[in-house]
């Protein structure tokens, strides 16, 4: 049974939403699923914008034969070639052996890879700035390499005003029937969700984020199809400025995150008495984490979102404990920068975490880390409490 929405008068949302996957990429928790969006434009000649994963690839091929209905598929536009948008790709060549696919050289060069099929004898290469006319629509192209991949690009259609933007814009969570952002709260169910897709999938590339937001900038854009989650048709430059502020790795909220490791209750006992003091100084909707508990995609994004972070950790086996680690190392990953960071460390003897991290962190842009590292040995005592208020002035200042 197909399953389609208008997105306008001629161009059909044929994508569908996988809510039984645990982990996106095999990595990120998805609680609540994901979209995998694909769009599906009647004019003189057919255009279908990019396919979805294997996984739901039965509700798009439905959705496909349902909106072409005694047409045949004349092109279609591959926008980027991640399999949870390109596996299906060699379904649709066999069902419609006469597309002609679009995409640049990069794209064909990946799809061989990945394909058995004559690719050379489907493909129309296109570059920077060129068009494709179907009749009503024209659609230009535009390259945004490293967003997330090599050969990603973007393609404008100038009849309709509408940027189908790849990876760009997307957002973790499966579309329930509402498909555009305007018909949900997106800013209380969804813009965690839009944070934490940004950082952790794009969030290593803010440059080329930022060159790809300029691009865009050159355009009249009445809507945004990204490949996962909401179509944006209603307050874009909100939802833009959003993307701005993710990718110059500027601080979304004047807020202090306190991310703890604690074996035995120690470490975390001292961070409750530093959020206590903060919260005495005025601080407000101070966010904490026990990273042993939280997954690091959203400690990452989190991060994202503060202006200033506490990092406390105990000593393990000579080293920083194992998730704190794992946490500073995504945070590496993903080019992190432009905090205001204070370092806790605990330990019984050989206490050496707050060394390690504060190597870690010093190695990252833009960070004013406090001078002083507050060890704890073991566990936080009375003489310590005038420590805890100079990181708090330090804060607050």
């Amino acid at each position: 049974m197909h399953n389609v929405r208008k997105v306008t008068e001629d161009v059909y949302y044929v994508g569908a939403s996988d809510r039984r996957l645990n982990l996106f990429e095999n990595i990120y928790p998805i609680p609540n699923g994901i979209s995998y969006n694909s769009y599906l434009v009647l004019d003189e000649k057919t255009v279908l914008l990019d396919t979805i994963d294997h996984s739901v690839s039965r509700q798009f091929l439905e959705n496909v034969e349902y909106v072409l209905g005694e047409r045949t598929l004349d092109y279609l536009i591959v926008n980027h070639m991640e399999p949870d948008h390109c596996a299906t790709i060699g379904d649709i060549v066999l069902r419609y052996p006469d597309v002609t696919i679009v995409g640049n050289a990069k794209t064909f060069t990946m799809m061989k890879q990945f394909f058995g099929f004559d690719v050379d004898g489907h493909s129309k290469v296109i570059k920077e700035g060129e068009t494709l006319n179907t009749g009503r629509h024209t659609f230009a192209f535009a390259m945004i390499p490293m967003v997330h991949w090599p050969e990603c690009m973007v393609t404008y259609d100038a009849a309709d005003k509408i940027l189908f933007s790849a990876d760009a814009f997307g957002t973790f969570g499966a579309l329930n029937g509402n498909i555009f952002a305007d018909e949900v709260d997106f800013e209380k169910e969804w813009l965690a969700e839009a944070r934490r897709y940004l950082a952790n999938i794009v969030g290593k590339y803010g440059t080329q984020v930022l060159g790809a937001l300029k691009k865009a900038a050159a355009l009249d854009i009445r809507m945004i199809c990204p490949l996962h989650g909401p179509v944006w048709r209603e307050n874009l430059g909100w939802f833009i400025e959003k993307y701005q502020t993710w990718a110059n790795y500027t601080p979304e909220d004047h807020t202090v995150l306190i991310l703890y490791a604690s074996i035995y209750g120690n470490t975390e006992n001292a961070v409750n008495a530093l959020a206590g003091k903060l919260a005495d100084a005025g601080e407000r909707k101070i966010a904490m984490y026990d990273v042993s508990v939280t997954d690091p995609s959203y400690l990452l994004a989190e991060a994202f979102r503060c202006d200033r972070i506490v990092f406390a950790c105990p000593t393990y086996n000579a080293g920083i404990f194992p998730k704190m680690e794992t946490l500073l190392a995504e945070l590496a990953a993903h080019n992190f920068q432009k905090r205001k960071i204070v370092i806790i460390e605990n330990g019984t003897w050989a206490i050496s975490s707050g060394k390690q991290m504060r190597e870690i962190l010093s190695s990252l842009k833009g960070m004013e880390i406090m001078e002083s590292t507050l060890t704890v040995k073991s566990s936080l005592k009375d003489e310590q409490l005038p420590s805890l208020d100079e990181i708090v002035n330090f804060l607050t200042a």
